[in-house]
């Protein structure tokens, strides 16, 4: 079987501290076929203040190393998590046209500028009307991403905010929205991933999935979203199963932004 972990981070990124060298030595270990690094870069700070540029040589520093050194073990790829490309798309789009760059998860951590661009890690949740306000602002962001296809291959993490809010909070009022996110992805060639969250989230991906896959969605993902070497693949081979019994008979993998379809 061939397994991959598109969504990983290393050192470069600010809430991981382990070089790709070990990252890949683990999803070696861990018996995945590819691995790609997808480390941070969030147009918005954790306070919602802007971000500076992006100095792309150490990545690309330790991608080529790494690279070179697993030839023939692992396929690695080199790829970024973009986060908030919808308030800075001119940005987004200058720092995107790195030639070297196989793939971009268009993510959204933060609320807008308009909501004061705090992560959501940041809370706070501590009543319903503040968890969908949230939830608000998170989904009319994800419409003007899927307007920017230059700016992503697939959509990150798209039930992201839920990990930080209670039980109880779900996304039954925003089925029409995400549809409608899922459509325009799916019509622009762009794809989602099913981020396991380190094997702690594959189940409530099943709806998303059911509808992407109806509105003509192929393209998929699956990703860990690990930061630490003990964490690369976990949970893939059940995202692998879910994928099966929600119809879909293809992961898909980028070089140079180009898909790949691997049977599952």
């Amino acid at each position: 079987m061939y397994f991959m972990d598109y969504h990983t981070h290393t050192r470069l990124s600010p809430d991981a501290d382990y070089p790709l060298e070990e990252m890949a030595e683990a999803a070696a270990a861990a018996g995945l076929s590819e691995l790609c690094v997808t480390d941070h870069y969030d147009r918005l700070t954790l306070d919602g203040s802007w971000e500076g540029p992006y100095d792309w040589a150490p990545a690309l520093e330790q991608y080529r190393s790494s690279a070179a050194q697993f030839a023939g073990k692992l396929t690695l790829r080199f790829g970024v998590e973009y986060g908030g490309a919808p308030f800075d798309p001119d940005y987004a789009r200058e720092m995107l046209a790195l030639p070297e760059l196989d793939f971009v998860i268009g993510s959204l951590h933060n609320r807008s500028p308009q909501a004061g661009g705090a992560d959501f890690y940041c809370g706070p949740y501590d009543t319903p009307e503040q968890c969908y306000a949230a939830l608000d602002d998170y989904f009319a962001s994800m419409a003007h991403l899927v307007e920017l296809p230059e700016c992503y291959d697939v959509l990150g993490h798209i039930i992201y905010p839920l990990r930080y809010m209670p039980q109880g909070i779900t996304l039954d009022r925003y089925w029409d929205r995400i549809d409608a996110i899922l459509r325009r992805a799916a019509e622009t060639g762009r794809g989602i991933e099913l981020n396991t969250y380190c094997g702690k989230t594959i189940a409530p991906w099943r709806p998303v999935l059911e509808r992407y896959r109806a509105h003509g969605g192929e393209l998929i993902t699956v990703g860990s979203d690990a930061h630490l070497p003990e964490r690369v693949g976990l949970g893939v081979p059940e995202a692998y199963e879910l994928l099966r019994a929600c119809g879909f008979r293809f992961v898909t993998v980028y070089e140079k932004h180009t898909p790949r379809q691997i049977k599952l």
